[in-house]
């Protein structure tokens, strides 16, 4: 791409996955290279400006203003990064102006102080500053004076490109953090907002971080790279008109940025708006006409991965109130299967294979969020379960941990995910624990909840044969005879839903810590299908979502796409 092709491009190179901040880059890295303005043949060549220069200091040096610097290392050709226009010339800024200089003020003088949270990251955002005077700050910080130029060496705020022209000081003077090299040019030779452009490109900075010394957290960027680095020197003039130039494309980016952001908003909202209109619909046929808008508009609502999570989310609720598959009349009615539970949990009971459960309120019409379908019934959890319990901690009962040869598995709230246990990182337990803890012993198809903490919620469904206990942090939930009277996924999905995740953080115990109880997770009031149309509604969600793994899948590759095609662009503008 050449460079008139680029800047016809550029609202729609803007357009691109971190589209903005490439621009800004390539626009600081094309103005140093001198690829961002014409060159005029009128302008004095730099050489001429660097030899003006050399006599400026050599005539301070000799008026005791400025003290000699030693001898600076030559400019290898292998130490050229690229070339650059006719009329520029390859220096360093120790060779054009001076490097951490000292100022000789009285003591009772006022000026600015300048500690690291005050210098700005990005180009174009004034210093702000505290006002001192001189004496209090002389020693100990660094100084600087009005127009140098301000480079923070130390991590992270090197690589966050905190730099800056310092303008605006209090009487022209100022000292502030240690963690900053200073550029001071000879007698304005040099514009130092040129100098800035240069200390924010991505090339110094990512070349910077490389030469870094010093331990871990405190790393820091030499004073040797800072100032005998090659500088590509343009003449005064030219200078000028790159700096007026930056300034107008990143005026430009800044409102692209901001356009996007809007774009990003009103999509963000529409979405939200669309879902909710479904969400909350009442008949039948606004049903149809709201699914019908985002059917029409799909490619706009979900052009961005972030926006996948909204329609996942979305079709479990639809699931959960009964309007992602069709009713069958002909299903038997979940008030059957609610008396086939009641027999069954009598019968164990009067086995003595489970304990007398406490009973359970009746459910208020409150505590149901909307309306379901015929056939389907508002249950408690209690009534559906043969127990629901919580696991202990090994330290309290004594147990130790050991490693897997020794042990039996043991999940914290840590292996227990959305939808999946996470069992990348586990931990296990002497045996004996299982005779201390024997009621959280975990059978397959026990449900797990996180019911401590920010993972509270996460549920996921136990399917090992290996014999497992659990902490305290996380709740068991066995279903009675799940096989025979659930669809255990119905449940997991359930769990899953906004609607049960907004009722878990509604009833928890300490907001200072999110906890759940066992009485309030018995408690729950789930909307229960007949057994028939939960096994449509688990096939329907596993379809969808594995249709929205793919829709995430495919526009991160096309963010991809558009990354690499950005960064296509952006090679051939520097070879050219």
């Amino acid at each position: 791409m050449k460079l008139d092709t680029f800047f016809e491009n550029f609202g729609l190179l803007a357009d691109a996955p971190n589209g903005v901040q490439k621009l800004r880059e390539m626009i600081l890295q094309l103005a140093v290279q001198g690829k961002l303005v014409p060159q005029d043949p009128n302008d004095q060549p730099a050489s001429v400006l660097l030899e003006k220069i050399r006599a400026e200091k050599k005539q301070l040096v000799k008026e005791n203003k400025i003290k000699k610097g030693k001898p600076l290392p030559s400019i290898d050709s292998d130490d050229i990064p690229y070339s650059v226009p006719k009329g520029w010339t390859w220096a360093s800024l120790a060779e054009i102006g001076q490097i951490n200089p000292r100022n000789e003020l009285d003591d009772e003088t006022e000026v600015s102080f300048v500690p690291m949270k005050l210098v700005p990251t990005v180009l174009g955002d004034s210093v702000e500053s505290e006002i001192r005077q001189w004496g209090d700050i002389k020693k100990g910080f660094t100084h600087f004076s009005e127009g140098d130029v301000a480079l923070a060496k130390i991590t992270p705020c090197f690589q966050n490109r905190k730099s800056a022209v310092m303008r605006g000081l209090k009487n022209g003077f100022g000292a502030g953090t240690t963690e900053l090299h200073i550029f001071r040019p000879i007698n304005d030779l040099i514009i130092s907002e040129h100098v800035l452009l240069y200390l924010k490109t991505p090339k110094l900075i990512r070349e910077g971080v490389s030469k870094m010394t010093g331990s871990a957290g405190q790393k820091r960027v030499p004073k040797t790279y800072f100032s005998e680095t090659p500088f590509p020197l343009p003449p005064t003039n030219e200078q000028k008109r790159i700096v007026v130039k930056v300034d107008e494309l990143m005026t430009l980016c800044d409102k692209l940025e901001t356009r996007k952001k809007q774009v990003s908003i009103n999509c963000i909202q529409l979405n939200d708006a669309s879902i909710h209109k479904l969400l909350t619909a009442s008949e039948s046929n606004k049903f149809r006409k709201h699914w019908q808008r985002i059917c029409d508009n799909f490619d706009l609502l979900y052009s961005k991965p972030e926006n996948v999570n909204k329609l996942r989310q979305a079709i479990l609720q639809l699931a959960v109130q009964g309007k992602l598959v069709q009713q069958d009349p002909k299903d038997e009615p979940a008030s059957v299967l609610l008396e086939k539970i009641k027999a069954e949990k009598e019968q164990l009971i009067k086995e003595k294979k489970i304990k007398q459960p406490k009973l359970l309120p009746p459910i208020k019409s409150d505590e149901t969020p909307y309306a379901i379908p015929d056939g389907w019934e508002w249950l408690r959890l209690g009534l559906l379960c043969e127990t629901i319990t919580k696991g202990s901690s090994p330290k309290w009962q004594g147990v130790n941990y050991v490693d897997s040869r020794g042990g039996i598995l043991f999940i914290t709230s840590e292996n227990v995910g959305n939808y999946y246990l996470k069992l990348d990182k586990t931990k296990y337990v002497e045996e004996q624990f299982n005779k201390i803890e024997p009621r959280s012993i975990l059978k397959k198809n026990d449900i797990l909840m996180n019911i401590v903490g920010a993972s509270i919620g996460r549920t996921a469904i136990f399917d090992l044969e290996e014999v497992t206990n659990i902490n305290q942090a996380v709740c068991l939930i066995r279903l009675l005879n799940p096989n025979r009277f659930f669809e255990l996924k119905y449940f997991l999905y359930f769990f899953n839903s906004s609607v049960c995740i907004g009722y878990m953080f509604d009833k928890q115990v300490d907001n200072a810590r999110a906890n759940l109880s066992m009485t309030n997770i018995s408690q729950f009031a789930i909307p229960i299908p007949p057994k028939n149309e939960q096994k449509r509604i688990v096939a329907k969600i596993d379809k969808l979502m594995a249709f929205c793994d793919e829709l995430e899948a495919s526009l991160s590759k096309s963010q991809t796409d558009c990354d690499r095609l950005m960064e296509a662009a952006v090679a051939g503008i520097m070879a050219a």
